[in-house]
């Protein structure tokens, strides 16, 4: 699947749109406050405290939480959040072996959205 692709792109706009407070409150739902946390490689007060609205996270902890919700938005076009959470926690071929949310804690965002592009077209 191309960036192009009309699920691709909107998923990417809408993670972008997000203010951080709602972005961190969205993954919480889908994914869970521990995995945001892991992902973020915070803590889960302090993703709790980001989702308040009592401190706003920084760059360095919102790039793979954006890229976290561009791919879950992309995937819920075709699998449910429980397939999602899954996907995001279990060992993937694509990377290695290593989980896509262990993946985007250490940078790793263009492999993981590439995973995720190769999950969503059934690969």
């Amino acid at each position: 699947m191309s960036a192009t692709h009309p699920v691709a792109a909107r998923a990417h706009r809408n993670a972008l749109q997000l203010t951080p407070q709602d972005l961190v409150t969205a993954l919480n739902s889908k994914l869970g406050a521990k995995i945001v946390a892991f992902i973020a490689g915070k803590t889960p007060s302090t993703v709790s405290r980001w989702a308040a609205g009592q401190v706003t996270p920084d760059e360095d902890a919102l790039r793979p939480l954006r890229t976290a919700h561009q791919v879950f938005e992309m995937l819920e076009a075709e699998d449910s959040d429980h397939t999602i959470r899954a996907w995001f926690v279990g060992m993937n071929p694509q990377l290695d072996d290593v989980s896509p949310a262990e993946a985007l804690r250490d940078g790793e965002l263009r492999e993981v959205m590439a995973a995720a592009r190769a999950f969503h077209a059934g690969g």
